[in-house]
C-alpha cells in the first residue's frame, strides 16, 4: 500500500479543529488535507463518522476514537479497505476522568458547585462524605482505558479488582475475575466503573440482575458505551434505592435526550461523551497516524488495525 494523498475528515471537528492535526502530521511523506465527503484524490482518511464513501474511494480509514461499533467492519474487510483505530493513547484522560467523578461522588463536590450557582452556604450532612482511600473499585474491562482508571485509582488508595474475558491479573488489580463471576466481582465494590468495549457479549450487559448483584450505596460510572448498560434499568435501580448514584458519560442515545429522568438526580453526573477529551488528543493522534503512514508504506501491519 502507497500512501500519496492522506485525508483529515472534517468530521474530526466534532473532538478538535482539523487543522491541528493537518499541521501536526506535516513531516509525514503524503500530502495531508483537510476533506469532506469528496474523497476522489485521497488514499487514506482520518474520521470521527463513517462514510459509505470510505469503502469505494480509499485504502486505508483511521479512526480518531478507541471505540469502533459505528463502522462496519464486515464491510471494511468485504471492501479490502484496512480499518485502524485509537486504542491506547486515552488511559491517561479516561483514567482521570473516571477517579475525579469518583472523587465528586465521594467528597460531594458536585453539591457545593450546586449550591454554589444558588449562593447557599450549605454543607452535606456529618455522614455523607466519605474518602476514597481503601474502598473498593470494580473494573470491568481491563484494556488500555481499564487499566488506566485501575493505576489512577490504585495511586489513591482503592482496593481494585477488575473483570476482564481471560481473567490473568494486570497492573494495580488486587484479583481479577472472569465474566462467569461478574456478579461476585461487583458485589462488595462501592464503585463499579464499565470500560470494556460494545460487543455482543457487553451489549446490555448491566441490567436488573446486575444493578441489584451492587451494593445499595455503590456508584456506577461508565466510560464505555450507552449500550452496555440498560438505561430503563438503571432508572429503576436509582428509583429503588438500589444504587447511590453514578457518573455517566455515554448513553444508549446520544445527545441525551433533554427529557431523560438521568438529568434529574442530583447524585447521578452526566457528562456528554467527553472523558477523554484533552488538549493534546490531536498529538496523540498524529503519532498513531504518522506511525501507520510509515507501515503502510513499507508494506508492513498497521498499528491497531481493526479490520
Amino acid at each position: 500500500m502507497n500512501i500519496d494523498h492522506l485525508g483529515i475528515h472534517d468530521s474530526v471537528s466534532i473532538v478538535f479543529p482539523p487543522e491541528r492535526l493537518r499541521d501536526a502530521l506535516e513531516s509525514v511523506d503524503p500530502d495531508v488535507s483537510i476533506v469532506g465527503d469528496d474523497l476522489d484524490s485521497v488514499d487514506a482518511v482520518v474520521t470521527f463518522l463513517h462514510r459509505d464513501a470510505f469503502l469505494d474511494s480509499v485504502e486505508w480509514v483511521h479512526s480518531i476514537q478507541a471505540g469502533y461499533d459505528r463502522f462496519p467492519l464486515d464491510d471494511f474487510a468485504d471492501a479490502g479497505v484496512a480499518f485502524t483505530n485509537s486504542s491506547g493513547i486515552h488511559g491517561a484522560s479516561v483514567g482521570e476522568y473516571a477517579v475525579g467523578q469518583m472523587l465528586a461522588l465521594a467528597r460531594r463536590l458536585h453539591t457545593f458547585r450546586d449550591a454554589q450557582h444558588e449562593r447557599e452556604w450549605t454543607r452535606p450532612d456529618w455522614d455523607e462524605p466519605f474518602t476514597l482511600f481503601d474502598e473498593r473499585l470494580t473494573v470491568v474491562g481491563l484494556g488500555a482505558l481499564g487499566q488506566g482508571i485501575a493505576r489512577r485509582a490504585d495511586g489513591v488508595g482503592m482496593r481494585v479488582t477488575g473483570v476482564r474475558r481471560t481473567p490473568v491479573k494486570t497492573p494495580h488489580t488486587r484479583a481479577v475475575y472472569g465474566p462467569q463471576d461478574l456478579h461476585d466481582a461487583i458485589a462488595d465494590a462501592r464503585f463499579v466503573a464499565l470500560a470494556c468495549p460494545l460487543t455482543d457479549d457487553t451489549e446490555g450487559l448491566f441490567g436488573p440482575d446486575e444493578f441489584a448483584a451492587m451494593r445499595d450505596d455503590a456508584y456506577l460510572v461508565n466510560v464505555a458505551r450507552g449500550e452496555v448498560v440498560q438505561e430503563d434499568a438503571l432508572v429503576d435501580a436509582l428509583d429503588a434505592g438500589e444504587l447511590a448514584g453514578a457518573a455517566l458519560d455515554v448513553f444508549e442515545d446520544e445527545p441525551l435526550d433533554s427529557d431523560s429522568p438521568l438529568w434529574d438526580y442530583e447524585d447521578v453526573l452526566v457528562t456528554p461523551h467527553a472523558a477523554a477529551a484533552e488538549r493534546d488528543y490531536y498529538e496523540h493522534i498524529a503519532d498513531l497516524v504518522r506511525q501507520n503512514v510509515l507501515h503502510a508504506n513499507a508494506d508492513e501491519e498497521f498499528v491497531n488495525r481493526v479490520a
